[in-house]
């Protein structure tokens, strides 16, 4: 039973892979690759998307257009990964953003990384 477990894994390792290999030979844009990417799924499942959208301002700012607004930063990664895990208000307009107990470091680090891929 181990094994099939570990052979269904591998299987969708290669699909994933081959699916991402694929949308960059076929000239997919860099950001609809992303979109797909674990920094999504892990918003999603961390409810993020019930205030962002990728490309649209919703409750809160579009991810894409907060990936813009610090990209160029050198602290732009630490900044994020504390304001997920903090909360924060007044910066993207008067709806605060409250702070991501659920979330631990690594994870918020993870979705600071993604969203500033967005760009």
């Amino acid at each position: 039973m181990k094994r099939k477990s570990q052979a269904k894994n591998k299987t969708a390792t290669l699909a994933a892979a081959l699916a991402i290999g694929m949308a960059g030979a076929l000239g997919a844009p860099p950001a609809r690759a992303q979109h797909g990417s674990a920094g999504l799924a892990l918003a999603q499942q961390q409810n993020c998307m019930s205030c962002h959208s990728v490309t649209r301002n919703f409750m809160g700012p579009a991810l894409r257009d907060i990936g813009a607004k610090y990209a160029g930063k050198p602290d732009a990664q630490t900044y994020l990964t504390h304001k997920i895990l903090e909360g924060s208000t007044g910066v993207w307009g008067t709806v605060p953003m409250p702070a991501n107990t659920q979330l631990n470091p690594a994870q918020a680090a993870q979705l600071a990384n993604w969203i500033l891929t967005l760009k």
